[in-house]
Order: C-alpha cells, then sequence, then structure tokens
C-alpha cells in the first residue's frame, strides 16, 4: 500500500517594512500625563522654583524634573534614554513633556541655584495638598485616616557610581565610591517629603533636625493637624533630633547604639518584665527607665531580644557577621560550640534597642510601640522602588547638579507610584485594593510591566487622538478612566 506523506504547512514569509510612526511602546504615559495634569504637578514646582532661564522660552524647572521622571517611568537609567524616549514619536503625544533632549535637561539643570533647589520640596508639599484634596472628594473615609496619623521615616541608601570625575560623591565605609540621597518619607501615603543629596562620609545625624523640619513644612494641613509620629534606625541616635521632634509635637522612636550602658540596664531588666512581641515568632519587649543625656525627659529605652536557632545557621561562626553584633557582649567572640551549650541552658538572643517618648508604661503598649517601629522598613520600599523601578540605582552625571535633578526625578516617580495608587484604588470588604501585592499598591516595575509599556498605535482622526490597544489590555483603560472622573482642582 502506497504510503501518503502530508505536507507541512509552510508559514508565509515574514517581510520587515517601513517603521510605522502612529506606534509606540508606552502608551501607558497617557495615565502619567492625566496624573501628572490632575495633581497640577508641573505648575506647582514651578511656581515654587521660579524661572531659571532669563528668557521665557523652552522648558522650566518643573519640566525637567518631570520629563526625566517621565523617562524613568519607561525604563530609562541614564540621561541618553531621554534621546530614546525622544524618538519615540507617536509616545511624544502622550507624555507629559514631549521633545525634552539629553543635553537640555542636563544644561537646565545646572542652572537651579541651592534656594531653587530647597524650594522643589515646597512644589512637592503643594503637589501633596493637591492630592489629599482630590482623595478628600472621592473618598473622605480613606483621606481622613491618611492625615489622622502621620509616620515620617528618615533613613539613607548608597548609590554606588564609577569615575573618579563625578563630583558630590565618595568612599563609604565599604569601599565602594556612593552618592548618599537623604530622604524624609510620610509613610502611610508611600510619597517623599524632603531629601538631600551628599556622598558617602555624610553623617545622617548632622542635617537630621533640619531634615524632619522641612519634612513637616511639606505636610498637607490636614496631615499636619493630627498625631505625627518620626521614625528612624540606630544611624540618626542625636539628642538633636530628638529635641527637634519635641519642640515641634512630633513624638519619636530612634534606634539606639548598642552602648555599655544599654548592656549595664539590660542585666537588671527582670524574667518577668519581659513581654511577648506582636506579629514577631520568639521575640520579646521589655521597658527601662533610660534617658540620655541633653534628651527630652520622658524619653524610655525599649529593648527587643529576639531566640536565635543555631541549628538553623541563625548565627554565623565569623566573629565579623553582623548578626554577632547584636548578641551580649560576653557571647559575641565565642565559638559556635560555645554558644550551642549556652543556648541550651538559657538561650542566646540578639537584642535590638530602642529609645522613645511614646507611652510605653504597659508591657502592652510597649510591644504596640515595638510593632509599630518595626515597620520601619516601610522606606526601604520606596528606595528599591526609586532605585529597580526608576533610575536611582545610578547618578548619571559628573555634575552635583544633574545628579540631583536625577535623584529627584526618581523619587518624583515613586511619589507619583503612591498617589496613583490612593487615587485610583477602590475599596472591598474594608481593604484597599489596588493594582499590585504590596497593600495594593503595585511598585513601578510592575506598573511598567502592567500599564506603561503596552504597545498601541495612535490613530488621528477628526482632531482627536484614539489608542488602539493591543487585546486583553484593560488595565490603562481602568486606570484612566479613573483618573479623568476625578473632581477638577479649584
Amino acid at each position: 500500500m502506497r504510503r501518503v506523506r502530508k505536507r507541512r504547512a509552510r508559514c508565509a514569509r515574514v517581510q520587515v517594512g517601513a517603521p510605522d510612526e502612529s506606534l509606540t511602546r508606552f502608551s501607558g504615559l497617557v495615565a502619567v500625563t492625566e496624573l501628572v495634569e490632575r495633581l497640577g504637578v508641573i505648575d506647582r514646582l514651578d511656581a515654587a522654583v521660579g524661572p531659571i532661564k532669563t528668557r521665557d522660552r523652552g522648558f522650566t524647572a518643573g519640566q525637567v524634573l518631570v520629563g526625566m521622571a517621565a523617562a524613568q517611568w519607561c525604563g530609562e537609567d541614564f540621561l541618553v534614554g531621554l534621546d530614546r524616549h525622544r524618538d519615540d514619536v507617536a509616545g511624544q503625544a502622550l507624555t507629559p513633556v514631549p521633545g525634552l533632549a539629553s543635553t537640555t535637561a542636563a544644561g537646565l539643570a545646572r542652572r537651579l541655584s541651592e534656594r531653587q533647589w530647597a524650594a522643589v520640596e515646597t512644589g512637592l508639599g503643594d503637589m501633596h495638598a493637591a492630592a489629599v484634596e482630590l482623595l478628600e472628594r472621592v473618598a473622605p473615609g480613606r483621606a481622613h485616616a491618611l492625615a489622622e496619623s502621620v509616620t515620617i521615616d528618615l533613613d539613607t541608601t548608597d548609590v554606588e557610581v564609577y569615575g573618579r570625575g563625578k563630583h558630590g560623591v565618595a568612599f563609604n565605609h565599604q569601599g565602594q565610591r556612593v552618592g548618599r540621597p537623604h530622604v524624609a518619607t510620610w509613610a502611610e501615603a508611600s510619597v517623599v517629603l524632603a531629601a538631600d543629596l551628599g556622598d558617602g562620609r555624610d553623617d545622617p545625624r548632622a542635617t537630621s533636625a533640619e531634615l524632619l523640619g522641612r519634612a513637616l513644612a511639606a505636610l498637607p494641613t490636614p496631615a499636619r493637624a493630627g498625631r505625627v509620629r518620626l521614625r528612624a534606625d540606630a544611624g540618626y541616635f542625636a539628642g538633636q533630633l530628638a529635641r527637634a521632634a519635641l519642640f515641634t509635637d512630633v513624638e519619636f522612636a530612634i534606634g539606639a547604639r548598642r552602648t555599655a550602658p544599654l548592656w549595664r540596664l539590660l542585666d537588671g531588666v527582670p524574667a518577668e518584665g519581659w513581654t511577648e512581641a506582636i506579629d514577631m515568632s520568639a521575640a520579646q519587649v521589655a521597658v527601662t527607665e533610660y534617658c540620655p543625656d541633653w534628651w527630652p525627659a520622658g524619653t524610655r529605652l525599649v529593648i527587643r531580644r529576639v531566640r536565635l536557632d543555631l541549628g538553623r545557621g541563625q548565627v554565623s561562626s565569623d566573629p565579623r557577621a553582623r548578626r554577632r553584633r547584636t548578641l551580649h557582649p560576653q557571647q559575641r567572640a565565642l565559638p559556635l560550640d560555645d554558644l550551642a551549650e549556652i543556648a541550651e541552658a538559657e538561650g542566646v538572643f540578639a537584642y535590638s534597642f530602642i529609645v522613645t517618648n511614646l507611652d510605653v508604661s504597659t508591657g502592652e503598649n510597649a510591644a504596640q510601640v515595638e510593632h509599630w517601629y518595626r515597620h520601619r522598613t516601610q522606606v526601604e520600599n520606596l528606595f528599591r522602588d526609586a532605585k529597580h523601578g526608576a533610575g536611582l540605582r545610578h547618578l548619571p552625571s559628573g555634575h552635583h547638579a544633574v545628579n540631583q535633578a536625577w535623584m529627584w526625578a526618581a523619587l518624583l516617580a515613586a511619589t507619583s507610584s503612591g498617589w496613583l495608587h490612593h487615587l485610583t484604588a477602590h475599596t472591598r470588604q474594608g481593604r484597599l485594593v489596588g493594582h499590585g501585592v504590596r497593600g495594593g499598591q503595585a511598585m513601578i516595575a510592575t506598573l511598567r510591566r502592567r500599564l506603561i509599556a503596552v504597545p498601541a498605535r495612535l490613530v488621528r482622526h477628526a482632531r482627536a487622538l484614539t489608542l488602539r490597544l493591543p487585546p486583553g489590555e484593560d488595565l490603562l483603560a481602568e486606570v484612566l478612566a479613573r483618573l479623568r472622573s476625578l473632581p477638577a482642582l479649584s
């Protein structure tokens, strides 16, 4: 019997045609533009900063920062990304600042004076006030909850750079040449209030009190009228910050360095003085009467200890390991075999110390304060968003002013992401549902994949622009509809 072979169907030969300028890779920029216009970001920044050129033409300071932020939203992490962003013809009709070139942005950033850089925070504060006002109109309950209790987090992050010619950078203790953004954030809103760009040798304690004052000035009036609390790690263990908080009616909790006086206080804590920590296994909290010299009189010391499991490798054999520094001084240099014997007899603990003027009069109150303080790592999420979502993982220029503009653009992108979440999320069964999994809030990298980097065709017809999206992409239409339904600000 003759065997019949079935021919495999051939695919049609694919040819590459002429480029179509009506196509764009970043159609979701229309949502960013809508948010910028609804909050009046450019106008508010320009009103605060003022003119940066003698002639009233070209780009303004607000346009430079927002244009850089828009490029970073698209994943660009160097100045040349502005030129790639500019080459997207269809995308230029959607971006908030079209036509911004890298050389223009760098040249204009170098024109800003120190006074004008400080005024950027004023414009940012006006943006926060506008966002809170919008939120009060669409969700009064959420706006009230956001402003009722405010937490200000202070922290720094190192941005490693390469090249000896960069100004305003220095080697840190790890031997890396870095710039060091020093940032104050509004934790509940996930937005930035104030920031400085220093180098790797800068001690944040020297300017922390001033930064706190600027952060308070950037808070909207409803938020400033509520309860304001401050969190900072042991790098901010300084009496001047605590006094500045006291004089501005801000409650504080600041990490304390593990010094000899604190270890002596630990030895005096009775066995019944420990209270179980909240949402942390094998952890306990205690309070002692301790107030450093020149600190507010109501300061108390909260001690947290966490039992370590040596069998699971929670303590390294290397005496230089970071975890070793949290052990009691009498145990710190012991080999693992000796530590194992102590662990079986009485336990090996990692200790942390917190100085605070919050109410820790009972064990339950102390556990609540420690649980709240533990969440100061929210500022790390914002740093991660600014670095891996925006472009703060680099400082692309040799000029400090240009790098300062780049830092503010990244922080502005992260701040815009925070307000985008609050203004477009909705409440379901008492929970805020947004576009991500981090408390409902999506990080910039997620928004870039789901919202921004959506290819589309831009159709111009009858003096109107229409985006033709690929099938299945509905987040852009949803977010854009919610932004356009927001009431207009007066």
